[in-house]
């Protein structure tokens, strides 16, 4: 049978970063507890850091510069097709799947 008593720890954290995930926790329906034990198991199951650590700079989003820039860049490409009239705009979401579903019985002919 398991131990189901709990150990208590102390943390410190940057109040920033704790600001800013506990909106995110809280519309996931976790808390940082529950984070904390889910990130501990995952550490014992795959027996390693359960995410990539890096040194590279990410940015404020959470994105390399480069790829926040292919982002924006991207973005900026349909910003101006809308401008131009030449994006194809859908009403929902099925009418945009079927169209996708057409282009690919098309290719696949």
């Amino acid at each position: 049978m398991p131990d189901t008593r709990s150990s208590g720890m102390h943390i410190r954290v940057n109040p920033e970063i704790k600001a800013k995930a506990e909106p995110i926790l809280a519309a996931i329906g976790l808390s940082f507890s529950d984070v904390f034990n889910l990130t501990l198991n995952q550490i014992c199951l795959k027996r390693k850091i359960p995410f990539e650590l890096s040194s590279i700079q990410l940015t404020e989003n959470g994105y390399t510069a480069d790829f926040e820039a292919e982002l924006l860049a991207e973005s900026e490409k349909l910003h101006a097709a809308v401008a131009n009239g030449t994006a194809k705009l859908y009403q929902n979401t099925s009418e945009m799947f079927a169209e996708w579903d057409k282009d690919d019985e098309e290719a696949d002919d």
